[in-house]
């Protein structure tokens, strides 16, 4: 694994790392340079990850961490520096997705999503800030979604916590510039992760039909998690130093559209 790159000598903490963009994430940060801490509620995922990484010779940590509990967001802060002695990047990574109106979306649904999505980049950005000031600065990028920009069919809540995760980058981004921290959100589009094709079961769409509609972009085609994690590396390097408070949509064209 290579060490030197454009985030070489930092240390990234990645949340829902055990999968699609997160995994994708973990190790590009890893292939150019950061030590990586990742979590996730799936052991065997998270240490599968961390594996291939200290395989390739890089240095990553799995946390078996639930985002929407604040002792446990707290303790994955402390371990990461416990192990590294410093956090430069958060990636708040970390969502679920179920597809409703309002009217379909059970309360313990809307929670689940907002506690996770929302909830949980609140609870890791509040802990994570305290070392970062500290230290004299870092990088928090949180993953919204397009569906955080514009509306979405049957993702009612969905919306509402990724709108939020926009709205929550730009306050914090006004509150922690003066202290070297820069807080951007990135905001994909149809991206071929496991939530794709549950999504489209949820939806009671056969794959093919689901897709199509997918490849209705202007781009032509969904996204993969690697060029999701190029965006996120971007904001998480001295790339986009001059970066903050923004909402990056990597989305093939379909906001524009």
């Amino acid at each position: 694994m290579q060490h030197a790159g454009k985030i070489a000598g930092k240390v990234a903490l990645i949340t829902g790392g055990t999968s699609g963009i997160g995994e994708a994430a973990a190790e590009l940060f890893a292939r150019e340079g950061a030590k990586v801490a990742i979590t996730g509620r799936n052991e065997s995922r998270g240490h599968a990850v961390t594996a291939r990484i200290l395989e390739a010779g890089g240095k990553a940590i799995f946390l078996r961490t639930d985002v929407r509990k604040a002792a446990e967001c707290q303790r994955a802060v402390e371990e990461t520096l416990r192990s590294f002695g410093r956090l430069d990047i958060l990636f708040n990574n970390a969502g679920v997705f179920f597809p409703q109106t309002a009217l379909e979306c059970s309360e313990e649904e809307w929670d689940l999503q907002i506690d996770i999505n929302l909830k949980g980049t609140f609870l890791m950005s509040k802990c994570a800030l305290t070392p970062m000031i500290a230290q004299g600065g870092g990088a928090i990028i949180n993953n919204s979604s397009g569906w955080g920009i514009v509306g979405g069919d049957k993702a009612v809540a969905y919306c509402a916590s990724k709108g939020g995760v926009v709205l929550l980058t730009k306050a914090m981004a006004v509150d922690h510039g003066r202290q070297g921290i820069r807080v951007n959100c990135v905001c994909p589009g149809d991206v071929d992760t496991p939530m794709l094709p549950e999504d489209a079961r949820r939806r009671g769409l056969d794959w093919k039909t689901y897709l199509a509609g997918c490849e209705n972009r202007p781009l032509g085609r969904i996204g993969t998690v690697d060029e999701i994690a190029k965006a996120v590396l971007f904001l998480a390097s001295d790339d986009s130093s001059f970066m903050t408070g923004a909402a990056l949509v990597v989305d093939g064209g379909g906001t524009a559209d």
